[in-house]
């Protein structure tokens, strides 16, 4: 299979050719239709999560079509639309699954970052987190789904029944969720870059309340804030942003250090938490929800062979929404 590997922590991803994989018991090979690029893919190039195994091909924002079934999968089929998404595999026996927190089992395995990811044409995957995608929707537009979509799904139910949002930068993730909050009737505020006057007007065009820089306040106080953006800094920003009893969402699977701030900012019940991956849960929920309201993602569409360009790209802020892989 081709695929792009990365085989050294901070270079550049490499053309490789790897033998075809094939799927164990349990497991489905898939044929790949797009793949997203993902800020977490960033984090693994250069090295910043715990669990990395190298050499890897990244990539967990994967669609395809089943090609070939290993032993014991009955409820998929060859030639079936599929997607795949970064929870690669758990247990299901361990005292996190048992309590249907298996995004927080010790162990993870992670497509992508422990396992070979969708950087590639073929990719094996677990049945279990394998999400059927029907019929509807180009392969290009549901790629970013499987993880903007999907872990994004779930930081807009931890921040609660929010009326006002506020979602602090504005890439592939935050662009999906704007979409499925205006759905919801909630109130979006966009921050962005101070200044980035683009990126603020592709979320006027996606219909939020009001957008401007991370260093402005927004007219009124919000309800809830999801901080997508890996700045530590903008925690206590957040906090000034959100009203009595408001909720911080940290949304990043990493961080820079959040610095100091005076009580005063968490006062008054305010809440930080952060959240972790992804349940198979979240997975059959948001993606049964996201045909029903119609969720159409802005994409910028990149050969397989150009992923150090679209990883270049999506570091830069280039472009509006996501990237995608077409192999």
């Amino acid at each position: 299979m081709d695929a792009m590997q990365l085989n050294a922590i901070g270079a550049a991803l490499e053309w490789t050719q790897l033998p075809d994989p094939v799927p164990g018991p349990g497991q489905v090979r898939l044929k790949l239709g797009a793949c997203g690029v993902c800020r977490t893919d960033l984090h693994v190039v250069d090295g910043e999560l715990a669990h990395l195994q190298l050499p890897i091909v990244p990539g967990h924002e994967i669609v395809g079509r089943i090609d070939a079934l290993g032993a014991c999968v009955l409820d998929l089929a060859i030639g079936q639309r599929v997607g795949v998404g970064w929870l690669g595999r758990t247990c299901g026996t361990c005292a996190s699954c048992r309590m249907h927190r298996e995004n927080l089992r010790d162990e993870p395995v992670f497509t992508g970052c422990t396992r070979t990811g969708g950087f590639a044409n073929l990719v094996v995957a677990d049945a279990q987190y394998t999400f059927p995608l029907g019929e509807s929707g180009a392969d290009e537009s549901l790629a970013p789904l499987m993880c903007a979509g999907l872990i994004g799904w779930r930081w807009l139910v931890m921040a609660g029944d929010s009326r006002r949002l506020g979602l602090y930068g504005f890439g592939a993730a935050a662009h999906i969720v704007a979409l499925v909050a205006a759905c919801q009737g909630r109130s979006v505020y966009a921050y962005t870059r101070p200044g980035d006057l683009q990126t603020q007007a592709f979320a006027r065009r996606l219909g939020v309340t009001w957008a401007g820089g991370s260093d402005e306040m927004a007219p009124q106080p919000l309800d809830a804030a999801i901080i997508f953006a890996a700045s530590g800094d903008l925690v206590p920003q957040a906090l000034r942003a959100v009203g009595k009893g408001g909720r911080v969402v940290c949304a990043g699977i990493h961080m820079s250090d959040i610095p100091s701030f005076a009580y005063r900012l968490l006062w008054e019940e305010r809440s930080v938490l952060s959240v972790a991956n992804l349940t198979r849960q979240d997975g059959l929920d948001f993606l049964a929800l996201a045909p029903k309201i119609g969720i159409v993602t802005t994409t910028t569409r990149y050969a397989l062979r150009d992923a150090n360009q679209a990883m270049r790209d999506l570091r830069a802020g280039r472009f509006d929404g996501a990237s995608v892989l077409v192999p």
